[in-house]
């Protein structure tokens, strides 16, 4: 999340309902409630702006950290290390299978340090309810069940490794690829946090064409993701379109995801990267891409 866009989009694109109060977009006239960063990829989003930009708004921040189990961010203001999903009101996790701590099926958590919140969202899991047969809302059927509470707690123990592992093997791309930094784009980290790479995300022209060279070579990738929000189906009736938001549309069409996870050895990297080199040497001096802006850091392997 571009945190200078942020505050233009609260400053330029909301106004403050006189009778209300309330924050309102000024185009669809709906309230303005939250901001969700999303920690993408395993790389904190820049959270004292963040907090900073809700306070003034007097909005809620609600991480998405199902991406970043164990991604750390330096916090300025209070002079300390922060856990992803410890910063805003609540956040959420996911312990989908291929995430840098995965169940054996579907899972997933909220953190929050409101008693009264953590009590709503238990309520919400079970039916709505308080204790057995008494429903005080209506709620849903999202139980954390006990194998995948166990399979989560036995492997909780061995994120940090992981997580290193993750580190390392991202820094070792990094080094392998600093040749080709004229034409790629890598992962972004800055000092003030602590990525746990559960993707590792290059940009690259010709993404599409570099993909299908890679499939050839027997290297599988990813493209987190393809389609922006504001241009799926299920958005539409938002009323955004295409060039609405400029940045996310350019990146989506230049984003691959290589292989990353902590059992990827030495010989693996430099074979993925030898065969991105030798794709990136067959292109002309004017494909290359030097405008592509830092992308955000990411992860593992690309699943």
């Amino acid at each position: 999340m571009d945190t200078q866009k942020l505050q233009d989009y609260l400053e330029t694109q909301c106004h403050v309902d006189r009778a209300t109060g309330r924050l309102l977009n000024e185009n669809t006239g709906r309230p303005v409630t939250a901001i969700v960063p999303v920690h993408l990829y395993g790389q904190t989003a820049n959270m004292d702006s963040i907090l900073e930009l809700a306070e003034q708004h007097r909005l809620m921040v609600i991480e998405d950290a199902c991406q970043a189990h164990g991604a750390t961010y330096y916090s300025r203001k209070e002079s300390c290390w922060k856990k992803a999903g410890s910063m805003g009101v609540a956040a959420a996790f996911s312990f989908y299978p291929g995430k840098n701590l995965g169940a054996c099926g579907e899972a997933g958590a909220v953190t929050t340090s409101d008693p009264m919140l953590a009590q709503k969202i238990r309520m919400l899991r079970d039916h709505g309810q308080l204790q057995k047969y008494s429903h005080e809302i209506e709620g849903y059927n999202g139980r954390l069940d006990a194998i995948q509470a166990g399979i989560l707690q036995a492997k909780l123990k061995h994120l940090p490794r992981w997580n290193q592992k993750r580190s390392t093997n991202a820094h070792r791309y990094n080094e392998l690829f600093r040749s080709q930094t004229d034409r790629i784009i890598l992962p972004y980290e800055p000092s003030r946090t602590k990525a746990v790479y559960h993707l590792y995300v290059i940009r690259v022209r010709n993404r599409d064409q570099l993909q299908a060279h890679l499939a050839q070579a027997n290297i599988t990738t990813q493209v987190h993701y393809p389609t922006p929000l504001h241009l799926q189906k299920a958005y539409a009736t938002l009323g955004y379109k295409e060039g609405d938001f400029p940045m996310t549309e350019k990146t989506a069409a230049e984003i691959l995801s290589l292989p990353m996870y902590p059992q990827l050895e030495h010989w693996q990297q430099k074979r993925i990267v030898q065969e991105v080199i030798n794709f990136l040497a067959v292109e002309t001096v004017g494909s290359r891409n030097p405008n592509l802006e830092p992308a955000a850091a990411s992860e593992s392997r690309a699943d």
